[in-house]
Parts: structure tokens; C-alpha cells; sequence
């Protein structure tokens, strides 16, 4: 059900409003009734107020239940000790079906008592997908709480990245845009948060300081922004990246080089919680002629070695892989043995969801993507390359239709997702983390009024980049 009007959706049976209090006072009907009709809303309607008022709701709602979003840093900082290891956490970007998909996740979570993983979304899928972050971090949130789960959720703006050609020719306005990125992204409870300013490492130059300089510059930079921006009682856990992905492979050398000039720079600010590096993956694989994806094969030893040296000389949690969403199934039981602190996953729920769709909203997609992506077509690039690498971009426009799909299919799609989570979550080892969670982290509720789900949208600009 979609909600025509403010009052119906603040006088349900569910609740009590009074002024700007909001008291859940059946949370059984909510959860079997209220949430639905949120989110249809949320993805169906087209007034921004009322989908600010499901956002205030919600997050009311969910907070009193005891689902809150907090901070990864307490368990980053325990890795970093020695305290907590023998898992890696598994990041997911979430693209399509948000809602569906986290319900699946926190299903394959329950059934072995895991906690230890986030739910992510990068700056261009904030764009390409249509979702906010405060849609991002609602959707997660009503799924928690539709299944049954009460604890900390974990949510992350992955890649928040600097465009090094726009950087270079504006720098004030490309930090600007970047600034207000984060702002929103914060306030809509992410307190985790991937700094990408890994483009503007410059290889021509003779030295490797001179090499990272721009990057851990930028990197200190908005690490303190953040600092600033951050709640009262939560320390969010920011992420820094030595390599753009897809490049070279990183070095020891490389990750010390930067090291020692961010920490010059941050003066005293609380640091990042780890690394990203670039160890021979890319983002969505090497898609070959025939629309499959090539074999590859991750530099398991740089992996290890740089983790081992993030976390003794630096007291990170460790190295984060990226781009491994579509790896052979044998190499994922490998990341923990070696110490990874963090795994990136996207590509491979993407490619479920489209090997369920139904074959009408399907061609219908690729339609669209034949007429308003043609120009990104490069000439060599058969018709199956350009549809797996373009068909990401279809979230957005589509999300409607996706979303209205029959209630089978949907939970077809979720059900196999389900599989997929549960399998990952097994061989990442994060089996029986909630002892881990409750250890380490802070579950800080952070109250918010009415006003803070009632501002104008910012605009966020040209939201490209990696994902």
C-alpha cells in the first residue's frame, strides 16, 4: 500500500504520535503491516514529503526496536591489536531490491549467529541505482527490524572517490562536491566511510612520497572533515585506499609512503581503520566476447603482506580487497588464513538478479541501454560486453519496475541471494561474530527530531566513479 498523505501514515494502529514523539506501541503489526506499506511508499510514490515522513518514521521506529546504526571502528581497532581475528568482514553493495536482498542477508546472518559485515553503497551507485543514502540506510534498517534482528547494522559509502580530472582543473569545487556527499551520507547513518582518493596517485613521479602525496593530502583531509561531522559517542571507521583498483598492484613500499605522510597530516585526528590495495582484481571481472567473465587470479601474497604490515607498524584492522565479487568460488575460504580485514562484494548479486528477471523486463532494459548508453559502446566490445558492462545502469530507471515484480519471482531472487550470502558468510568465517560485535563496538542511538528528515535534497552533482 501506498500512502496518499501525511496523516495516514503517522495515524496507524501501530503507533502513537504525539507533536514530534512517535511511540511504537504494537510492534508485531508494524513489522507484519507497517513496514511494507513504508516501503512502497518509500519506492512507489513521487512526493518527497511524504517519503521524508517514512524516513522519520522509520527511523523513530526501528531505533525504539533496538536496530541502530553504529560504527565498525571498536572491532577494527581490536583487529588491529590481535584482539579479534580469523574472519574477514564482508562488505555487500546492495543495487536493486534493497529491501528484499537485506532481508536475505540478515536470514543467512541469523542462522550462525553472525554480525561482523556491512551493507555499502558507492558514490556512482548512489547515482546509477537512484538511492540516497538515507533511502540506502532506511531500506537496511526496515529489513533488520522486519527480520526479528536487534543489534548494530553496519553501513558504509564505499568509494567516496575524487575525480583526479576534476580535482585537478577545480580542486575547491570537485572537494565541495565530495563534502556535501558526506555530510548527507552521515547524517543518514553512515558511519562507516571509504575515502577513494587513490586517482590522484601520481606513478610519472620520481619518488614515492611525491608518487601519494596528493592522495594522503586529500585522504587527511576529509578524514578530519568527517571527525567534524561525526555524532556525539561515535567514532566512524574511515577507510583509505593506496591503489585504484584495476591498476597495478600495490606495494609495501607504497602503503608505508603513504602511511607516513597521512599520519603527518591528520595531526592528531583519529586515523583510518584500514587499507584498500590493489591486488590483480577489477570491478565486475573482464568480461569476455561471449559475455562471460575471465578467470582471475588475486595476488594472495600482497594481500597477506601488506594486511601484516597495516596491522603491526600501523594498527589498522587490515587490508580490504576489492573487485572480488566474481572470484572462483574455491579462493573466498582463503581471505581469513591470510588476514584481509575486509571483502567487497557487489558484481555477483547483480548478475543473480538478472539471471531471474523475467525475460520481458529484461529486453525491455536492454532496449534502453542500446538507446541511451550506445555512446559508452567501445568498438571492440561485442553486444554481450556492452550489456554486462552497462546493465548496472538500468537500477535506477527501473527500480520501480523491478521493485513491482510478482511476489514469487522477488522471492525467488532472494531466496537464491540467500544461498549465495550464506555461503560467502561460511567461507569468510564470520560464524558466531556477534560475541565479537557486542565486544568491541559501541551501539550509540543517536536521537534526531522531526527537522532532520525535512531538509532540502542537496544537489550532489555528477555522482561518478568506482563501485
Amino acid at each position: 500500500m501506498v500512502y496518499s498523505d501525511e496523516s495516514q501514515i503517522l495515524n496507524n494502529e501501530a503507533i502513537q504520535t504525539s507533536g514530534e514523539k512517535i511511540t511504537v506501541t504494537n510492534p508485531e503489526l508494524f513489522r507484519s503491516k507497517i513496514i511494507d506499506n513504508l516501503i512502497d511508499t518509500i519506492i512507489l510514490s513521487e512526493s518527497l514529503k511524504l517519503k521524508q515522513t517514512c524516513y522519520w518514521l522509520a527511523y523513530e521506529s526501528t531505533l525504539q526496536l533496538g536496530v541502530v546504526p553504529s560504527s565498525i571502528q571498536g572491532l577494527y581497532e581490536a583487529m588491529g591489536k590481535g584482539k579479534a581475528k580469523g574472519f574477514t568482514v564482508p562488505a555487500m553493495n546492495i543495487r536493486t531490491l534493497t529491501f528484499d536482498l537485506c532481508r536475505a542477508v540478515f536470514r543467512a546472518a541469523a542462522k550462525i549467529n553472525a554480525n561482523a559485515f556491512i551493507f555499502e553503497i558507492a558514490k556512482s551507485e548512489i547515482g546509477y541505482t537512484a538511492q540516497r543514502p538515507i533511502e540506502y540506510s532506511t531500506m537496511i534498517a526496515l529489513a533488520a527490524l522486519k527480520e526479528g534482528y536487534k543489534g548494530p547494522i553496519f553501513i558504509q559509502g564505499d568509494h567516496f572517490q575524487i575525480k583526479a580530472k576534476n580535482f585537478l582543473s577545480d580542486t575547491e569545487k570537485e572537494l565541495n562536491q565530495l563534502k556535501v556527499l558526506i555530510k548527507e551520507a552521515i547524517e543518514a547513518g553512515f558511519y562507516n566511510i571509504d575515502i577513494d582518493s587513490s586517482t590522484l596517485v601520481d606513478l610519472s613521479k620520481p619518488e614515492l612520497k611525491q608518487q601519494q602525496e596528493l592522495n594522503y593530502q586529500v585522504c587527511a583531509f576529509l578524514t578530519r572533515y568527517i571527525r567534524q561531522l561525526q555524532p556525539e559517542g561515535i567514532e566512524v571507521s574511515v577507510g583509505g585506499e593506496i591503489g585504484e583498483v584495476g591498476g597495478k598492484n600495490s606495494t609495501p613500499q607504497e602503503l608505508i609512503a603513504f602511511m607516513e605522510g597521512y599520519q603527518k597530516e591528520i595531526k592528531g585526528s583519529k586515523g583510518i581503520s584500514k587499507i584498500s590495495i590493489q591486488t590483480g582484481t577489477s570491478h565486475g571481472g573482464v568480461v569476455l566476447p561471449d559475455g562471460s567473465i575471465a578467470k582471475v587470479s588475486i595476488d594472495f601474497d600482497t594481500l597477506g603482506n601488506l594486511s601484516g604490515i597495516s596491522r603491526e607498524k600501523y594498527q589498522m584492522a587490515g587490508a580490504v580487497q576489492h573487485g572480488a565479487s566474481t572470484l572462483p568460488n574455491e579462493a573466498f575460504h582463503r581471505f581469513p588464513g591470510i588476514g584481509c580485514a575486509e571483502i567487497h562484494l557487489a558484481t555477483q548479486f547483480q548478475n543473480i538478479v538478472y539471471d531471474y528477471l523475467p525475460l520481458p523486463i529484461k529486453e525491455k532494459i536492454y532496449s534502453w541501454l542500446h538507446a541511451e548508453c550506445a555512446n559508452e559502446k567501445k568498438t571492440d566490445w561485442t553486444d554481450d560486453q556492452f550489456i554486462y558492462k552497462t546493465r548496472k545502469k538500468a537500477f535506477g530507471p527501473f527500480k520501480r519496475d523491478i521493485y513491482s515484480l510478482p511476489g514469487d519471482v522477488k522471492s525467488k531472487i532472494s531466496s537464491v541471494l540467500e544461498e549465495e550470502f550464506s555461503f560467502l558468510f561460511d567461507q569468510l568465517n564470520i560464524k558466531d561474530t556477534c560475541g565479537e560485535i557486542q565486544k568491541y563496538t559501541k551501539v550509540f542511538p543517536v536521537k534526531k527530531s522531526r527537522r532532520d528528515f525535512f531538509t532540502e535534497e542537496q544537489d550532489l552533482g555528477h555522482l561518478e566513479g568506482a563501485d
